[in-house]
């Protein structure tokens, strides 16, 4: 799997997400590490979900992980909560903020 194809796959999966619960303006940076290793972020903001393939420098959570994990949990069949408490996935930033993730792409 390629970066660009991991990165249309968060696109497809958040653009069906029922985002209308969180209320402000929510962005996660996803690191991907080992294959397809690149950055790329996903913004919630006024009820829409925007995911570009870029570094989002002011962003409130930070997830690092492989490609297969977060696949994995955009997918559903990995919860993120299980994940970061397996370290699975490591999370920087506004924890609270990062529960919210599961409303994106669970």
């Amino acid at each position: 799997m390629t970066y660009e194809e991991v990165v249309r796959e968060v696109r497809a999966v958040a653009a069906k997400a029922d985002v209308g619960k969180i209320s402000g303006n929510v962005v996660f940076q996803f690191n991907i590490e080992g294959e397809a290793e690149g950055a790329f972020y996903l913004e919630v903001r006024d009820g829409k979900v925007d995911v570009q393939p870029y570094e989002y420098y002011d962003r409130d959570v930070l997830v690092t992980c492989t490609a297969d994990t977060l696949l994995k949990i955009v997918k559903g069949k990995l919860d993120p909560v299980f994940a970061f408490t397996a370290r699975k996935i490591r999370v920087e930033g506004d924890l609270g903020k990062a529960l919210m993730l599961k409303e994106v792409v669970g």
